[in-house]
């Protein structure tokens, strides 16, 4: 299929993350980009900053009259997996005639004429194909990437290449969208269980990840967190390799530790067969983000960058400059007397994972952790495992469950993970209430946590805190 021959791009959920990217690659394209979300968020301020027509107002008479009359076979109607297909504005395209895509399908078109490196895994998709593009970027090889967050970098969510040849894209495992690409390389994060309302079992989610990796194209590579315990295939005629920041894989960190701030660690490689990575070694890299889990992400994109034919020395500097992700263990605050740090994180794994990162870079001092848990379902299907991530702060603010896209789930509510966590000072409360809690408490180390709205007190906190 030819995206060059639309004229008109109207995105339906035009304010995420994921469908923001997209509407600014089609509108430095020169398209004739519009769409309709139901939150104006900063996102959405950027996008009609940069030219794009937006409305929060859902129905047919609300979008334009450019893209009402147009013929079906000039536009491509996108639409995220968060939008019912009951909205009124979907109704009206498919009464109209035309085809609806969803946002992964038009990554899949996209991808099919590139070169693409696809970053796969329940956790760490965002940060390890940030890493991977700015090194990339960073040593001269031109690069189109979509990003999940906003790279402090380049202050965007889109790297746009001059010269399109590569491109770096999240292969998001939710609604089986990542089975929508043919990567010349994909990397395996992580394969812990998630999104239990599209997958019914743990087998089923295996079964997803094992047919992506199927995808790979011929001569392709596969890297994959030693730790994972899948029996994922070997692309067609080209090469499997493990990573890891824990133990020895064919690329691997050593000799980590914290050094004014920062992460130190060594880059080391096996002799691999393929010769792919005989001299990947390179010793103390500065790293901004903490914990073994980052430093994880760093080297498996240091790994695919150099079977790209970066040489190690443009990767360690590529991982050195990099500046970091909005709410991706973003430290707002740092000062012997008061820390400040928001992160995405939202799954139990990597709630303990951001809480023992804190610890690492703050060590001896006392941590208090503001979670927003993110849908009843996975409240509801990993109750146990979030009370033991979250009791492993020193005090717990617990903020109601963001529901997204979901309906309430009768008896699931914070209440009910608090009286299973365990620490000496914990409580719920509402948004609005957390302001005036946090003005009253002597804070040392301050965490928010959640993939919900709570990124939007961020600032207000900062502020009072400041």
């Amino acid at each position: 299929m030819n995206l060059d021959l639309y004229k008109h791009i109207y995105f339906v959920g035009i304010g995420g993350i994921g469908m923001s990217a997209l509407a600014r690659y089609f509108n430095a394209k020169g398209k004739n980009v519009c769409g309709y979300d139901k939150v104006e968020s900063d996102l959405c301020k950027e996008l009609e900053s940069e030219g794009v027509n937006i409305h929060y107002s859902v129905g047919a008479d609300n979008i334009p009259s450019k893209i009402k009359d147009a013929d079906c076979n000039e536009m491509l109607i996108i639409y995220t997996p968060a939008v019912s297909l009951e909205n009124k504005e979907l109704q009206f395209f498919k009464a109209k005639g035309c085809k609806l895509y969803k946002r992964a399908e038009v990554l899949g078109m996209i991808s099919h004429q590139l070169f693409t490196i696809a970053v796969a895994g329940t956790h760490g998709k965002t940060t390890t194909s940030t890493i991977l593009a700015h090194i990339l970027q960073n040593s001269g090889k031109d690069s189109t990437a979509f990003l999940g967050g906003i790279s402090k970098n380049y202050n965007s969510n889109l790297l746009l290449a001059k010269k399109e040849n590569i491109l770096v894209v999240e292969a998001d495992e939710y609604d089986r969208s990542f089975l929508q690409l043919k990567p010349d390389v994909a990397i395996i994060t992580s394969v812990d269980v998630d999104h239990m309302d599209v997958y019914k079992t743990k087998e089923d989610l295996h079964k997803a990840f094992i047919q992506f990796t199927s995808q790979i194209k011929q001569k392709g590579i596969l890297l994959v967190e030693k730790s994972v315990d899948i029996d994922l295939p070997i692309p067609e005629k080209g090469k499997k390799l493990t990573y890891s920041a824990t133990s020895k894989a064919d690329c691997y960190a050593e000799n980590i530790r914290v050094k004014n701030g920062k992460m130190i660690f060594d880059l080391s490689s096996l002799n691999v067969p393929s010769g792919l990575l005989e001299e990947l070694n390179q010793t103390d890299i500065e790293f901004v983000l903490p914990g073994k889990h980052n430093i994880s992400n760093s080297v498996a994109a240091a790994c695919v960058c150099y079977c790209l034919g970066v040489s190690a020395e443009d990767i360690s500097e590529g991982i050195t400059t990099f500046s970091g992700i909005n709410r991706r263990f973003e430290v707002l605050i740092n000062n012997d007397d008061l820390a400040f740090v928001d992160d995405y994180a939202h799954h139990p794994n990597e709630v303990s994972s951001t809480i023992n990162a804190a610890k690492q870079l703050f060590p001896n001092r006392t941590i208090t952790v503001v979670f927003q848990p993110h849908l009843y379902s996975r409240t509801q299907d990993f109750i146990t495992e979030f009370a033991i991530s979250l009791s492993l702060a020193d005090q717990l603010i617990l903020l109601d469950i963001y529901p997204a896209r979901e309906e309430p789930i009768s008896g699931v509510n914070s209440q009910m993970l608090l009286d299973l966590c365990t620490n000496s000072k914990k409580e719920t409360c509402s948004k609005q209430e957390l302001l005036k809690i946090l003005k009253g408490e002597n804070l040392d180390v301050l965490l928010t946590l959640g993939a919900g709205d709570i990124g939007a007190l961020v600032q207000p906190i900062k502020h009072m805190l400041n």
